[in-house]
């Protein structure tokens, strides 16, 4: 499994609009063509954090694939007056919001 953590700016009164969009494109077919197995969308006073997990390693690969969907633009486009990068400076994509892992527990 792969997942990606996204962590952006947002007014937590949007919690809704940004679940409605994302809804709705969870039930169209970009879940499964992007290899998606889980979303969680999470907020702590003004920051936003986006959690994906992917079937495979390739998620990364598949997020940039993605980015030429109409449907992938469309919700980029949606989530504009929700969310805004966290340093608006340095964001250039999706990977410029990613945070990273530096630990990893399962139960076996």
């Amino acid at each position: 499994m792969y997942s990606t953590l996204i962590v952006a700016r947002f007014d937590p009164r949007h919690q809704p609009d940004i679940a409605k969009l994302f809804g709705e494109f969870d039930d169209s077919d970009m879940p499964e063509r992007m290899g998606t197995l889980r979303r969680q969308l999470f907020g702590y006073h003004d920051l936003y954090f986006h959690l994906q997990d992917f079937a495979s390693e390739d998620g990364k690969q598949a997020i940039e694939a993605a980015r030429t969907e109409p449907r992938f633009q469309q919700i980029s486009a949606d989530m504009r007056p929700f969310v805004e990068a966290y340093n608006p400076e340095t964001w250039r994509s999706p990977a410029d919001a990613m945070a990273t892992r530096f630990y990893h527990w399962e139960r076996s």
